[in-house]
């Protein structure tokens, strides 16, 4: 089902009113009698998620009412105004009042963020609730956010048996196309032709080939180059995952669907960059090919890798790409993966932890976090812990032993690629656990709404 996005203003819409629980005696003080009459009956107070409609006489159509909670309560979460679209009866809604600002705009985008279903095989009922795009508003911009915000939902949701490296090829090809992109593709044993070994290693116990995905779009401003770990499945390889490990695994592509999201947002919002985006694509396998425990591989940069846990794959097809995006010099390298577990026992599901040691780069990534109600974390490039990740039978080692900082060496073991550009590394979790207003449980796009806004303020 295509993404509801704004309904025609010209339709016939109903006057939404968005009621701060905080001011509700305040608000209700200043209503008519039949106003206080219903709106009591109702037990509406403005709390978080409630929804009412208020007859008004034979006019139509009729008023709404969104409850927005307090200033409390919006604190615990994030698009407060979805909890009430979701429940608002089916028709075309108008804000007239309660929201201005940069609050204004959060909810509307978290308003079309709810319309969001993956119905690819089971049907999902629409939300009824459509919303007129307010004055002021730059529609365009919000819409290019959502569209992309579905598709990085959309291949994380798909399972493996449908998104292998070929789906995910094929996903960005579609994408180039619509966009007018240039993209080209290393498949299977071209990688080791290409020197793209530790690529090729990780993904050639698959029936299904590895390649790198390699995809450019504009021709001024800073060169912004995105590298997505796309693992469209992870069983650990040789050392395998007990089962209950192995559920969510689909989603060890999330790295690849947030760029690629994020991607979409970037060239349907003709943002001054000349992007590039790199995604290794494979699946980490089991068979008689399978890279092992205690493999020494070499990088295309030439450091070499002691394989001490074949289920620490993602760091090792990064490092290929990471390698060909400082080739050339760009002003900005992000890399975007679901790497490790570490990330999520220090921080959670929800924020997003990243590294990076720019400090420009990374005020203006934190302040573009809090206007788009995207949650960041910034975690340390900690170079005494370089000695982790250092085993001395080769430059490096790909799962350290300890089990501290895991996180923090892998960060670290990318760094290595990346040479002199500028670096930011995020270790998302790419998955919404419960469901939440705007964000059902599935898939979930991580930082790309923050980039998008930090980049468009990225200096020229």
């Amino acid at each position: 089902m295509p993404l509801p996005l704004f309904a025609d203003a010209s339709e016939p819409a109903r006057d939404l009113h968005v009621i701060d629980q905080d001011g509700f005696d305040t608000w209700l003080a200043e209503q008519s009698a039949d106003v206080k009459t219903w709106v009591t009956a109702a037990g509406f107070d403005g709390g978080q998620g409630q929804a009412l409609l208020l007859p008004m006489g034979n006019e139509t159509p009729s008023v709404a009412l969104a409850g927005y909670g307090t200033e409390k309560s919006r604190a615990r979460t994030r698009f407060a105004l979805a909890a009430a679209a979701a429940k608002l009866p089916k028709g075309t809604y108008r804000i007239a009042s309660g929201l201005t600002g940069r609050a204004l705009e959060v909810e509307t985008l978290g308003w079309l963020l709810s319309g969001y279903r993956f119905d690819r095989y089971k049907s999902q009922p629409g939300m009824g609730a459509r919303l007129i795009a307010p004055d002021g508003l730059n529609a365009g911009a919000i819409s290019a956010v959502v569209t992309g915000e579905a598709l990085t939902r959309d291949l994380i949701n798909t399972p493996a048996s449908d998104m292998g490296p070929d789906d995910l090829e094929e996903a960005a090809r579609d994408l180039a196309a619509a966009q007018n992109a240039q993209i080209s593709v290393i498949l299977g044993d071209a990688l080791l032709a290409e020197n793209f070994p530790m690529i090729h290693t990780v993904g050639r116990a698959a029936h299904r080939a590895p390649r790198l995905i390699d995809m450019r779009w504009g021709d001024t401003g800073p060169q912004i180059t995105l590298v997505g770990k796309g693992v469209c499945f992870d069983t650990g390889g040789l050392n395998l995952k007990p089962g209950a490990s192995m559920g969510l695994m689909k989603k060890d592509m999330g790295g690849a669907a947030a760029v690629l999201g994020l991607a979409q947002m970037i060239m349907a919002s003709g943002l001054a960059v000349r992007l590039r985006v790199l995604i290794p694509a494979v699946e980490n396998a089991v068979s008689g090919n399978a890279f092992r425990p205690g493999d020494i591989l070499t990088a295309r940069n030439g450091l070499t890798v002691e394989i001490n846990n074949t289920d620490a794959e993602g760091r090792l097809v990064l490092a290929d790409a990471l390698s060909l995006a400082q080739e050339e010099d760009p002003d900005l390298v992000v890399s975007m993966a679901t790497l490790t577990g570490a990330a999520r026992v220090a921080v959670g599901p929800d924020l997003a932890p990243y590294y990076c040691d720019d400090d420009t780069f990374a005020s203006l990534l934190e302040d573009a976090a809090r206007n788009q109600a995207d949650p960041v974390w910034r975690m340390p490039f900690h170079t005494p812990y370089e000695a982790m990740i250092e085993p001395g039978i080769a430059d490096l080692d790909n799962a350290p032993k300890g089990g501290f900082a895991g996180s923090i060496t892998a960060a670290l073991f990318l760094r290595r690629f990346v040479g002199k550009a500028r670096y930011a590394h995020f270790d998302i979790y790419g998955w919404q656990p419960t469901d939440a207003p705007a964000r059902p449980k599935g898939g979930i796009g991580q930082a790309t709404r923050a980039l998008l806004d930090a980049l468009g303020r990225f200096p020229q």
